[in-house]
């Protein structure tokens, strides 16, 4: 697997086809492969004739581990997508995340525009301003010494999956605390690219999509029918819809 170097951080990432770009930011203790490869996103955008970008973020898969919550502040998380961008001089690019990979494009579309063509906001709505999702209680139950130790259902919920995909714990609880800055507002009024906005109809992760929608401008917003947080991800739905942005922006 291809890597680079972002200051001290190596930074793993897969870029397979050709055509236009399209970088994928994963969530929160997923990876490149859970979060796009294994529901099919990358073969699929690939035979569609797009060049597919997708990294691990710092801390998660096979990127670098880093144990200070103060090296997740989400800004600098967002900045190691231009990194890449950057090491494989694609200029500009359709970006779409899912829940903090949405957080993290959601940064770049204000911060750098130039350099999105779109954003596609997967797995998070009125929850980018408003919060919610995983907190302290997910870090505790990722430092506790089992499973057995964790009572929190949610903090269960992704400690049982942090083992099950054999994550670095620690790594994965300090990117939590160090990732939680939400956005103002103001900063998601002032988003200028295209955006599409993709959430679960049974998410409860991620908040009301129309309401974010209300509040960046021009944005669309896309229903995924009867899916929950993890299971709209790789939804014929949310592909479809994704598909057709795409195709329609300029």
């Amino acid at each position: 697997m291809p890597s680079f170097h972002h200051g001290d951080v190596e930074i793993a990432y897969l870029d397979e086809g050709e055509g236009e770009p399209i970088v994928l930011v994963h969530g929160f203790a997923s990876t490149k492969n859970v979060n796009w490869v294994y529901p099919t996103w990358v073969s699929e955008l690939t035979k569609a004739g797009r060049r597919v970008i997708a990294l691990d973020n710092r801390g998660h898969g096979e990127s670098g581990k880093l144990y200070d919550p103060a090296q997740y502040d989400i800004e600098i998380m967002a900045s190691d997508v231009i990194a890449l961008m950057d090491h494989l001089r694609i200029s500009s690019a359709d970006i779409m995340g899912y829940s903090l990979g949405s957080r993290m494009t959601a940064i770049l579309a204000r911060k750098a525009p130039e350099r999105l063509r779109s954003a596609i906001l997967g797995g998070i709505g009125i929850g980018l301003i408003k919060g919610g999702g995983p907190g302290e209680n997910v870090a505790t139950a990722l430092e506790a010494p089992s499973l057995a130790d964790v009572t929190d259902p949610v903090g269960r919920t992704f400690r049982a999956f942090a083992d099950q995909t054999r994550s670095d714990r620690r790594a994965l609880a300090a990117c939590l605390r160090g990732s939680r800055r939400l956005m103002t507002r103001e900063e998601a009024s002032q988003i200028g690219v295209p955006v599409l906005i993709a959430v679960g109809g049974k998410d409860e992760i991620a908040g009301s999509a129309s309401a974010l929608g209300e509040i960046i401008p021009g944005s669309e917003v896309l229903d995924i029918p009867n899916r929950d947080h993890m299971r709209a991800v790789g939804d014929k739905v949310y592909k479809t819809g994704v598909a057709n942005f795409l195709s329609q922006r300029k």
